[in-house]
């Protein structure tokens, strides 16, 4: 029996639907593959590489878990969520702040890419500005799939709220 056809028969993929595999694990490439391009350029370039710019990755994944901890029954009002401090729609905020969190940090990436690196004559090596971007698209491209990519009526997409 090979290890594919383990994973296959084993009791969590057979419960779980394939769109959530998929966009778990393709969530997952994106958030660690942007975590990657951001660590590897600051080892590469260490002397272009500011430890200020880690801000915008960091609100980035501030954003991806504010965001995912809420799941759309609590969205829409269902039996699952009937209380909190402010309800229903303090999980609107909630959410619409994270999102706010992940355009703000897209946002600061394009704002230090072109500041720092596009227009500054100084910086000879343009790459540390792109990899910037490239790292905060991809954590914020991982949240929307990791968000709208599974089915809520699984019990594993449950938000932790």
């Amino acid at each position: 029996m090979s290890i594919m056809d383990r994973i296959r028969q084993s009791y969590w993929v057979e419960n779980v639907p394939r769109r959530n595999i998929i966009a778990t694990l393709v969530a997952s490439f994106l958030f660690f593959s942007g975590w990657w391009i951001a660590i590897d350029t600051a080892s590469v370039h260490p002397k272009s590489w500011d430890f200020s710019y880690y801000i915008c990755g960091i609100l980035a994944t501030i954003s991806f878990f504010m965001v995912n901890s809420i799941s759309n029954e609590m969205l829409h009002g269902g039996a699952a969520y009937t209380g909190g401090v402010m309800g229903e729609s303090g999980i609107k905020v909630f959410l619409f702040i994270g999102f706010v969190l992940g355009f703000a940090s897209i946002i600061a990436a394009i704002w230090i890419m072109i500041a720092e690196f596009a227009v500054n004559d100084d910086k000879s090596d343009k790459g540390p500005g792109y990899a910037l971007l490239v790292h905060n698209i991809f954590i914020f491209f991982s949240s929307l799939i990791y968000k709208f990519g599974r089915h809520s009526d699984d019990p594993y997409a449950a938000g932790i709220f």
